[in-house]
């Protein structure tokens, strides 16, 4: 049976708990539900792809945002013995999640697409034309409201980045409807539905990248592993250091060990200090060393 560890006895390592973000995040899911729905609506009946193709993007949005709020509850639950972060990963799985489920529907647009472009189907431009600018103004909005924070969670970031392309999406769906009205060219709705595609892998791809390197335990792209390095070994008092490791538990969680070899035993806490204060400028703030007055390896 899992049992909670006393918090007097553990660091605090948890990203900071963002009420601010959820209560945007569900304004957004709010808002996308109801679009996804006008979009698939509006694009069966004017026999558009490029609606039904931002529909079933939006439909991952919706998945992605509902994934999102879940995780975000759930990763504030208390650490226990079992498990020492927490359920702080989930946020990463659920970018992991996303992202392949992005790549599928893109898959899925750029197949359909091409059958679009084989056997072209008539297309209702004034129908398409309103859809998408209801579903501009929506994503427009729902951007907006995300753009704030987006930086500091993956998990936001996902759901950030699924909005983002769903209002280029929207862009695109507008614009195959001007050029059917203006000039008949029905091809012009899969062909924008192939760009709309390759958007929505673009940003997938970026997003299960991101996901996979923290769960490999790579290091952060913006942490170079020798500046971490240099800095721990020009502190006075450290004659080496070997064995480091740097990598990201989940959004706003770095954590870093090492192996430092401090001969004079003495100065092992002022050395401490000195890391902690070093690398907490670097953004690092769970860091786990071990001194040793000569070099040992596990």
């Amino acid at each position: 049976m899992s049992t909670a560890v006393p918090l007097e006895v553990q660091c605090t390592h948890r990203a900071p708990l963002r009420e601010e973000s959820r209560r945007r995040m569900k304004i957004v899911l709010a808002i996308t539900a109801a679009v996804m729905v006008a979009e698939a609506v509006g694009g069966w009946l004017a026999h558009s792809l490029a609606l039904l193709a931002d529909a079933g993007h939006m439909l991952a949005d919706v998945a992605a945002l509902g994934l999102s709020l879940v995780v975000t509850a759930l990763a504030q639950r208390p650490v226990t013995a079992e498990r020492t972060f927490g359920l702080l990963r989930l946020e990463i799985l659920a970018a992991l999640v996303n992202g392949a489920a992005l790549i599928v529907i893109a898959l899925g647009i750029g197949l359909e697409a091409y059958r679009r472009l084989r056997s072209p189907a008539e297309v209702q431009g004034t129908l398409l034309l309103i859809i998408a600018g209801v579903g501009l103004a929506a994503n427009a909005v729902g951007a907006a409201i995300l753009h704030r924070g987006h930086h500091h969670s993956l998990n936001q970031r996902g759901a950030y980045l699924h909005i983002v392309s769903d209002l280029l999406g929207s862009v695109g769906a507008l614009l195959a409807g001007v050029i059917i009205l203006a000039t008949g060219w029905v091809q012009a709705d899969p062909v924008i539905s192939v760009l709309i595609s390759l958007l929505i892998l673009g940003s997938a791809w970026r997003l299960v990248k991101e996901s996979t390197d923290v769960l490999l335990e790579a290091a952060p792209a913006h942490i170079a592993l020798s500046d971490v390095h240099d800095r721990i070994a020009s502190i006075p008092g450290v004659a080496s250091v070997h064995d480091l490791h740097v990598w990201t538990v989940t959004s706003g969680v770095i954590a870093m060990s090492g192996h430092l070899v401090v001969q004079n035993p003495t100065d092992n806490q002022r050395v401490l200090e000195a890391v902690q204060a070093r690398l907490g400028g670097m953004g690092i703030r769970h860091v786990t060393v071990q001194m040793e007055r000569d070099p040992t390896c596990a």
